[in-house]
C-alpha cells in the first residue's frame, strides 16, 4: 500500500498537478494592522483556491468593502482595486467561485475565515465566491438564548413528533411512571429518542453542538450562518485589528469611509 502512494505522489509530481499543503498560514496585512489565520487541512478546494489567488498577487491592493459592527468583516473584491471614495464595489467575480465542500465540523465563531457567495435565487449551487473572503467578529450569546433559538427553530418539527409519539400513549407513561418507574425511564428514553430523530431529520433544524455552545457563549460569532458559507480557516492573530475594522464608520452600503486597504495577503509555507 505505501508503495502504491508513493506511486501516485510521485504521478501527481508528474502531471505538475498542483499538491494541497495541509497547515498552511496565511498573513493579511492592511493599512490598519496585520492578522494572521490558519488554514483548515479538510476543506481542500477552496484552500487551494485561496493560496493559489493569494500567490497570485489577487488580493493585493483591494480594500474591505463591506464591514458591519458585531458581524463580520469583507474584502477582497478585484472591483475595489483603485475605487474611487464613496464608489459602491464589492460585487465579486463570478469567474471565481467554486463548488462548496462540506463543512459541518467549521463554524462561524469570531475569527472564521469563510467564502462568500450570491444569494440562492441566482446561485442555487451556493457556490463560493474566491474572488473575496470574510472574517466572522459577531458577538458572545448567553445559554439561554441558544436554548431559545433551538426552540423557536425546532417548534413545528417538535410538535410533530410529539404528535406521533407522545401523545398516543401519554396516558400510559402517566400510569408507569407510579407503578413501574424502571419500565418508564425505558420508554421515555426511547420515545425522547426517536422525537430527536424527527427534529434531526428536519430540514432547517437547529440543534447546537457541545463545540458551537462553547464558542458563541465566550469568544462569540454569528451562528445563524452556521450550513450557509464554507468555513475554510480561523484567525490565530490580529484580533485587535478586526475589531479595529469592525469599527470603522461606513457609508450606507457598509463601506468604510476611510479605506481600509488589504495591502498583501502572504501564504507562510
Amino acid at each position: 500500500m505505501k508503495k502504491r502512494i508513493n506511486s501516485l505522489f510521485l504521478g501527481l509530481l508528474a502531471i505538475g498537478m498542483p499538491l494541497y499543503v495541509s497547515g498552511q498560514e496565511v498573513e493579511i496585512t492592511t493599512n490598519v494592522g496585520v492578522m494572521r489565520a490558519k488554514l483548515y487541512e479538510d476543506v481542500p478546494h477552496h484552500v487551494q483556491t485561496f493560496v493559489e489567488r493569494a500567490k497570485a498577487g489577487a488580493y493585493d491592493g483591494t480594500l474591505f468593502t463591506r464591514v458591519i459592527r458585531d458581524f463580520m468583516i469583507q474584502g477582497g473584491a478585484p472591483d475595489s482595486r483603485g475605487a474611487a471614495p464613496g464608489q459602491r464595489v464589492g460585487f465579486g467575480d463570478r469567474s471565481a467561485e467554486i463548488l462548496p465542500e462540506a463543512t459541518p465540523q467549521h463554524f462561524h465563531k469570531r475569527g472564521a475565515l469563510a467564502a462568500p457567495r450570491q444569494n440562492d435565487d441566482i446561485n442555487p449551487k451556493r457556490k463560493s465566491d474566491m474572488s473575496q473572503f470574510f472574517i466572522v467578529q459577531g458577538r458572545v450569546y448567553r445559554s439561554g438564548e441558544l436554548d431559545t433559538l433551538e426552540l423557536i427553530a425546532n417548534q413545528k418539527a417538535r410538535k410533530k413528533a410529539l404528535d406521533a409519539y407522545y401523545y398516543p400513549v401519554k396516558a400510559e407513561l402517566t400510569e408507569l411512571r407510579t407503578n413501574n418507574p424502571r419500565e418508564f425511564n425505558k420508554r421515555a428514553a426511547r420515545i425522547t429518542a426517536q422525537i430527536d430523530s424527527v427534529v434531526r431529520a428536519t430540514p432547517g433544524h437547529l440543534i447546537f453542538t457541545p463545540a458551537q455552545r462553547e464558542a458563541y457563549t465566550t469568544v462569540g460569532g454569528a451562528h445563524h450562518l452556521d450550513g450557509q458559507y464554507v468555513v475554510y480557516g480561523e484567525l490565530t492573530e490580529g484580533f485587535d485589528v478586526l475589531e479595529k475594522i469592525s469599527r470603522q464608520p461606513t457609508d450606507k452600503y457598509d463601506r468604510p469611509k476611510q479605506d481600509i486597504q488589504i495591502l498583501h495577503v502572504k501564504i507562510l509555507e
